[in-house]
């Protein structure tokens, strides 16, 4: 039988190797700084303990601006991203609210369904009969010109 004699310089040399075999398994990191996310909103909306609400919207063509009752925000597009929000653009809440509207059949995102709504709704659209600037008459309501 062969007896084996470590040095003291040597038994140091291969604890140190033991040692770093054995952190070179752990792996430290850090991720670099969080990228931008687009939230998409879910479509329905949870109110209780599985009661769940589908979203139902109102659109306003002459804005392009959809309002969903149950959630009491604005829908719309703000250059190529869509957005939410407590406010309309660009108008106030009861400039939009007396502009012809029309109330959608969707349950869902808007953006899914703009393309038609916009044919459909265009910017100028009116409901049928119902010219806010038409006198009982039938005459133009020039406003209040004398």
């Amino acid at each position: 039988m062969k007896k084996y004699h470590f040095s003291a310089r040597k038994t140091h040399w291969m604890a140190g190797l033991m040692l770093a075999s054995l952190l070179a398994g752990c792996v430290g990191y850090v991720d670099g700084p969080p990228r931008a996310a687009v939230y998409v909103e879910p479509p329905l909306v949870p109110i209780e303990t599985g009661v769940i609400v589908q979203d139902d919207y109102v659109y306003y063509p002459g804005y392009q601006v959809y309002y969903s009752s149950h959630r009491g925000r604005y829908i719309y597009r703000d250059g190529r991203s869509w957005v939410t929000r407590d406010r309309p653009p660009r108008v106030s809440a009861d400039v939009l609210r007396s502009a012809p509207s029309v109330r959608l059949d969707f349950h869902d995102s808007p953006a899914g369904h703009h393309a038609a709504v916009v044919r459909q709704y265009p910017k100028r659209w009116q409901p049928p009969g119902g010219n806010p600037n038409r006198r009982p008459d039938g005459g133009n309501n020039p406003g209040n010109r004398r």
